[in-house]
């Protein structure tokens, strides 16, 4: 449709006519012409004559009143539909149709005001009445039902017009024409900030992760790095291998009584089921009371009593029927040496198998202990090892052993910060590292006494000293026992030359300032060794040597 000419059989729109708007070029009096009826085709045209097109004007119809249901903008009459709806949406309202005349072609104003180019009107031509018989009818679509509606909305018409001028642009949603440009650049700046946008929260998200994972470690659950589970096997010198060696040797005892109880330790002596420990640690079960072992494993046994000597602080107990105990080596307190470290295992406060570690503090501390009966029949004199290894109310009569795990000595006594008398002496204050032990060679030989006689002897000088003496040295009083002479008539001490009111101040070339050490000295040697003195007498020093007696003990 370039130049209004027919060129052969052409169908045409029925398109409903809108009100005229500013800056159309179309007549404004022009009027859609009235349709064909509806039922019939229309007659065939002439093949002579010239073609209508589809631009051109019908006369005015007589102006009526629009019946109920009509359109009050359309001068079409109310009836049955043309055709039924397009159900591809097909502009305007659906297929062609050869029976409906086209009115002028409406032209809706662009979106945003863009001038419409101005256009020649169309040339006037006859209305077209028939169709050439030799054309072949179009596909008659079947007949649709258009109900009445209000003016559309100008966005009905913001589409593409394929009956437009040649070279008119497209219709279109959007900015005017020209700004293409300036969209596709907001377009990338748009995206650049989101790009921006999404760096900025995926660098806090990652920093914040960062900061979570240096803090914790990670982000699964914490598992702490640790040593592989070992054999357990230990150095047999180290302290945890001594005590493997020792412990299953070392039991506890607890002791009952009609007027007390208490708690100590003991270890194994031989696969007899022989036990040494403390005599003030057996010493509440009296004549009658109870005493029970506790092994290492956890098992215990009834004990009774083999001997005891308040003297040396030293008691045998023997447990019957147990198998399988393992003795604990005994060693030689002769060659310990100061600074030698140490091992002491016992109950402190009915803690069974408690361990601890120290060293010898000293050698030949002469101590005393009990006391308590008044008549000094119960005093203990103990030429002691001294340590540092913690020992406490509990640990009495346990092993004091060497990095062999052989026993050099018994602990007995602590020296305590309240009262200076000691656990066994009242005192319950806790180790402030003096601690004393029975050398373990006197304790052999108190052992072996009671359990072969169930009595231990005590080598004697045959003399009774002045314990109110207070110079340095021990000296030989005046009377001794029932007003008898102090020096025993026969005695080692007369075959000496030794007489009342001498002062002796060594023996073995040892230094005596006391009575006690005088006993503690002597009692650390065996009947009949031989022993040199030293002593003074009327400001003249001289030496004897003796044979030391036996007495039996208590």
């Amino acid at each position: 449709m370039d130049d209004g000419k027919p060129t052969g059989p052409q169908a045409k729109w029925w398109s409903r006519p809108t009100a005229a708007r500013p800056g159309r070029d179309e007549p404004q009096d022009a009027q859609p012409e009235s349709p064909a009826p509806t039922d019939h085709p229309p007659a065939p045209a002439p093949a002579e004559g010239p073609r209508p097109t589809d631009t051109a004007a019908h006369p005015a119809a007589p102006a009526s009143t629009p019946a109920p249901g009509q359109d009050p903008h359309s001068s079409l009459p109310v009836g049955p539909p043309l055709h039924e709806p397009d159900a591809y949406s097909t502009p305007p309202y659906g297929g062609p149709g050869p029976w409906a005349p086209a009115p002028p072609v409406q032209r809706p104003t662009p979106a945003h005001g863009t001038p419409v180019p101005p256009q020649a009107a169309p040339a006037p031509q006859p209305q077209a009445t028939s169709v050439p018989p030799q054309a072949a009818p179009l596909p008659q679509p079947q007949a649709a039902s258009i109900p009445p509606q209000a003016p559309q909305p100008s966005s009905q018409w913001l589409q593409y017009d394929p009956w437009g001028a040649p070279g008119q642009p497209l219709t279109q949603v959007g900015p005017p024409a020209g700004s293409e440009p300036g969209r596709r650049k907001n377009r990338r700046g748009g995206a650049f900030a989101g790009m921006l946008l999404l760096a900025l929260v995926a660098s806090g998200i990652g920093g914040g992760v960062g900061a979570y994972v240096e803090r914790t470690g990670g982000l699964t659950t914490v598992e702490l790095p640790q040593a592989s589970h070992d054999n357990g096997d230990r150095a047999p010198e180290s302290v945890a291998g001594i005590a493997a060696s020792a412990l299953p040797s070392v039991v506890t005892l607890h002791v009952s009584g009609t007027a007390e109880s208490g708690t100590g330790t003991g270890f194994v002596l031989d696969g007899r089921g022989h036990i040494l420990t403390n005599n003030h640690v057996v010493a509440p079960a009296g004549s009658s009371g109870d005493i029970t072992v506790t092994f290492s494993t956890g098992e215990t046994a009834a004990a009774e009593l083999v001997g005891k000597d308040s003297g040396y602080d030293l008691a045998v107990v023997r447990v019957k029927g147990v198998l399988g105990l393992k003795p604990l080596p005994l060693g030689n307190s002769d060659n310990v040496q100061v600074g030698d470290p140490v091992v002491a295992i016992g109950a402190p406060f009915d803690l069974s198998n408690t361990v601890t570690s120290g060293i010898i503090s000293a050698k030949q501390r002469p101590i005393t202990a009990g006391g308590e009966k008044g008549d000094g029949s119960d005093i203990s004199y103990v030429d002691a090892l001294q340590t540092d290894a913690p020992i406490n109310p509990g640990n009495s009569g346990g092993p004091l052993v060497d990095t062999q795990a052989h026993v050099i000595g018994i602990n007995s006594a602590i020296r305590a910060a309240d009262s200076g008398r000691g656990a066994e002496r009242g005192g319950q204050s806790g180790s402030i590292g003096l601690g004393f032990a029975i050398p373990i060679n006197q304790g052999k030989r108190v052992a072996e006494e009671l359990i072969n006689t169930g009595k231990a002897t005590h080598p004697v000088i045959g003399v009774t000293l002045d314990m109110k003496f207070t110079g340095d040295g021990a000296k030989v009083g005046t009377k001794g026992a029932g007003d008898g002479p102090a020096v025993t008539k026969d005695g080692p001490a007369a075959k000496a030359g030794i007489r009342s009111g001498d002062v002796i101040t060594e023996v073995q070339g040892q230094r005596v300032h006391s009575g006690e050490e005088l006993i503690v000295k002597i009692r650390a040697h065996r009947p009949g060794d031989r022993l040199e003195l030293r002593l003074t007498r009327g400001g003249k020093e001289m030496s004897v040597t003796l044979t030391l007696g036996s007495a039996s003990g208590t």
